[in-house]
């Protein structure tokens, strides 16, 4: 039986009915949609739909980290009532909010030196996170503590692989991740590009194709690259932004190709989307090399 809780920020992107079966406690990541703020993080306030024709439309989505306030408030619940509690934030290179988590750490230390509260900086996101939550759910119904679950995602964590592509390349632009004279060329040319979550948990283009179809099959080639030729995935997760017809031809790409149990398709949240745009489509896997050991053979120096 699991002794401790999982706290979580609402960008791991998990449905509904895991968060509330497993005991899962989530803090909202806020986002602003054309200043509107919507404070509970995920779709309670606004429908998937309306948010990503929004973005569309023109409309700006910008997102919050949770301040260190909210942590304390958590954080001093458990310390008080003397209960293990494991925190799994959004890579710390995506946002402040493992910072906040960190410093409100310190400060419920100062007054509970012997509180059993744990945190990990995923160094993903969205359901890459999400698949770390997982992990830890399951390692604390084997019977690990928090601490012990907390020492064992450090090293697992580089296990966990996220793939990107993105519909739109001035989403990138935006968010600092490509020149806006590359976006308009790329645009103009066609060009797509696909996106890792690399080792230190930044969103990072590793490769770029001409095409959305070229841009589906090269996150194939990256996910074959990661694992040997004989292994079996249990789950593989495709999240999108609001383009299903394409996240599904890319789950049945990858039951052709691989040997799977099951491959879960769903709508990607809007904290990771407000900075990549519709359109987006992302795969999620645990691989059998870590992204540092990937990163080294296939892309060295980059």
């Amino acid at each position: 039986m699991r002794t401790f809780t999982v706290l979580v920020d609402s960008s791991c992107d998990m449905p509904e009915e895991f968060i509330t079966g497993c005991g899962i406690q989530v803090l909202p990541m806020p986002f602003s949609l054309s200043g509107r703020e919507y404070k509970s993080g995920y779709w309670q306030e606004i429908s998937a739909k309306d948010f990503y024709n929004s973005l569309r439309k023109g409309e700006v989505a910008t997102t919050s980290q949770i301040n260190p306030d909210a942590f304390i408030k958590v954080f001093t619940e458990y310390a008080e009532q003397g209960k293990e509690l494991l925190t799994i934030t959004l890579s710390s290179c995506l946002s402040g909010s493992y910072q906040s988590a960190l410093s409100a750490l310190k400060e419920v230390k100062e007054t509970h030196p012997d509180c059993n509260i744990h945190l990990v900086d995923s160094m993903n996101a969205t359901i890459g996170q999400g698949l770390i939550v997982m992990l830890a759910v399951k390692k604390g119904e084997e019977g690990m503590s928090a601490a012990q679950t907390a020492e064992w995602l450090e090293q697992k964590r580089h296990s966990v692989f996220a793939l990107f592509t993105v519909d739109d390349l001035m989403y990138l632009h935006r968010g600092g991740r490509l020149s806006k004279m590359s976006a308009v060329a790329g645009s103009l040319l066609g060009f797509k590009p696909v996106l890792n979550v690399s080792p230190d948990g930044t969103l990072k283009l590793k490769d770029r194709v001409r095409g959305r179809k070229a841009s589906l099959e090269m996150m194939l080639t990256q996910m074959k690259r990661s694992v040997n030729p004989e292994t079996r995935f249990d789950t593989v997760t495709i999240s999108h932004g609001d383009c299903a017809d394409d996240a599904e031809q890319l789950a049945e790409r990858v039951r052709q190709t691989f040997e799977v149990g099951k491959v879960e398709v769903m709508m990607m949240g809007p904290v990771i989307s407000a900075h990549v745009g519709p359109g987006v489509i992302a795969m999620f896997f645990e691989a059998d090399m870590t992204r540092p050991e990937y990163e080294e053979k296939y892309y060295p120096g980059r």
